[in-house]
């Protein structure tokens, strides 16, 4: 094509596909042309608009690395992971609702047994808290021998790879049902925190006029053969920013009480949570 318009442009670019791709690839090569084309046509985007968001997405190259997906976060701060989240993980069956990862999880926490402490390091004024429930399917039956894995940041805000002062793999931990669908483990009530911000999300936030604050929350991952892994948060119904949570993962199902714990408790609160897994030939049958 010699005479490329802005009218052409789009077929002329999706033309150019060959032909033995992937349908899907092909499906998705010819939505995104369309509409970041009609993107730009519609905010009349400026050549020097376009050369600083080039210019925005190498700095967010600059600083990723094996610890940070910058655009992770990017995707995170415009509601992406979370959308892709609910597209990917629909709920059908009554099973948990899942929500997004996050870019503090580590494989191989320290395998514990139910009841432990995940704390490593205490902290001044830390609240503690004994989290327990169930895990089973969606037919009411206790799941055992699932595993849990848990994360969550420390009273400073800070998840312990941000944390040169705390403990390798400071609460953290890996915990297994038993034979009634059970686990238990103590942790820190979670405190809000901001997500990096000194990088391009951060300019991000800036640009939104958007804050880059989580309400305090604390990290699982579930998983047992024969059912659809979940990954998910609880949140605590007493924490700021429930309202306007930076990357938009809050969701009803996943508010929990945090109550006194009764006298004579090694820990300051209890809270209760079960979970819901769909079983896999459920999660085919969907598909």
């Amino acid at each position: 094509m010699r005479n490329v318009t802005v009218d052409n442009i789009s077929d002329v670019v999706i033309s150019a596909l060959a032909e033995e791709i992937s349908p899907r690839r092909r499906e998705i090569l010819t939505s995104l042309i369309h509409h970041a084309h009609n993107f730009c046509k519609e905010v009349k985007i400026t050549h020097a608009e376009w050369l600083e968001a080039c210019e925005f997405l190498r700095r967010a190259g600059d600083i990723s690395d094996d610890n940070r997906n910058e655009f992770i976060l990017i995707s995170d701060i415009l509601g992406i992971e979370v959308l892709v989240d609910m597209i990917d993980h629909p709920v059908t069956d009554g099973e948990s609702r899942s929500t997004v990862l996050g870019p503090f999880y580590r494989e191989n926490p320290p395998v514990l047994p139910n009841g432990a402490s995940i704390i490593q390091k205490d902290f001044p004024d830390q609240e503690t808290v004994l989290v327990q429930g169930r895990i089973h399917g969606t037919d009411g039956a206790p799941l055992a021998g699932a595993v849990i894995d848990v994360w969550e940041d420390a009273p400073n805000g800070l998840y312990e790879q941000q944390d040169p002062d705390q403990p390798d793999y400071n609460l953290r931990g890996r915990f297994h049902t038993d034979v009634n669908g059970h686990y238990s483990f103590v942790g820190i009530r979670p405190v809000p925190y901001p997500i990096p911000y000194d990088g391009a999300a951060g300019e991000l936030l800036n640009y939104m006029g958007h804050h880059p604050w989580r309400p305090g929350h604390i990290h699982f991952m579930i998983s047992k053969e024969g059912y659809r892994p979940l990954i998910s948060q609880i949140f605590d119904s007493e924490t700021k920013y429930l309202d306007n949570d930076s990357v938009f993962a809050v969701k009803t199902d996943l508010i929990g009480e945090l109550k006194k714990a009764p006298a004579g408790s090694k820990t300051d609160f209890v809270m209760e949570f079960d979970f819901v897994l769909k079983p896999a030939a459920l999660v085919m049958a969907a598909e």
